[in-house]
């Protein structure tokens, strides 16, 4: 059952514009600091730190220590994909009908690619998800996705390894493969173990970069060459 008090709770922490900042910070899937966060929100470490406390109370956030730092990151992909749908609503733009509408980030790298948590968003999320329908390698409904018997020997070729793939296996209870909806492209894109080892495999051969300190990502010219070669992705604007 429902708890709505719960949803109340949760609600009114993510609806603190310094402590949205800092969950929007954690969408990367990186552990910060409460000094960079607060950096970030604009606020003293102090106060970071209330917040910090709060939100990790609540289950939205959980802590690492390593030595003398404590590090804070998202507790769960759960947690991303309500924020990710929160942006999806407040990105649009309902205060002139007559208006373009304009959705999702303004920034023209952060359209093209950034990180979702753990894996891929963005122009280049959608078109790696396109590739793999394409090829027969995943199938969608609206609430869940299928990896292929073709599409586990095409990953296994292309050396991106998913784990157990046993239906009857329950190691993990996160799903293998799920969509999950754009807010900039308003289109699916693909998360679960499988967008999580694609974005993984991608970050350490290279294939694509951080932009600063931010959620954007760039894709390098081997990046290009591996979508082309592993995916049928092209042209990729």
């Amino acid at each position: 059952m429902v708890n709505t008090n719960r949803i109340a709770e949760i609600g009114s922490l993510v609806g603190e514009p310094a402590r949205a900042s800092i969950l929007g910070a954690l969408l990367d899937g990186r552990a910060l600091t409460a000094r960079e966060l607060a950096g970030v929100a604009g606020i003293t470490p102090q106060t970071a730190s209330s917040h910090l406390s709060r939100l990790t109370m609540a289950g939205l956030l959980k802590v690492e220590k390593q030595g003398r730092h404590r590090y804070h990151r998202l507790a769960s992909p759960d947690v991303a994909r309500m924020l990710e749908g929160i942006m999806q609503l407040a990105s649009t733009n309902t205060t002139n009908a007559r208006q373009k509408l304009v959705v999702g980030p303004r920034d023209a790298a952060m359209r093209m690619a950034r990180s979702c948590y753990d894996h891929f968003a963005g122009r280049l999320g959608v078109a790696i998800t396109d590739g793999l329908i394409a090829k027969g390698a995943v199938e969608f409904d609206d609430e869940s996705g299928l990896v292929t018997p073709s599409g586990l020997e095409l990953l296994h070729r292309v050396g991106i390894e998913v784990g157990e793939t046993s239906l009857h296996h329950r190691r993990s209870s996160r799903p293998l493969c799920r969509p999950c909806l754009d807010w900039s492209e308003r289109r699916h894109h693909i998360a679960g173990r499988l967008g999580a080892a694609i974005s993984t495999h991608y970050i350490e051969n290279g294939y694509v970069r951080r932009i600063g300190s931010s959620r954007a990502l760039a894709i390098t010219p081997h990046g290009r060459i591996a979508l082309r070669e592993m995916f049928g992705v092209r042209d990729l604007q």
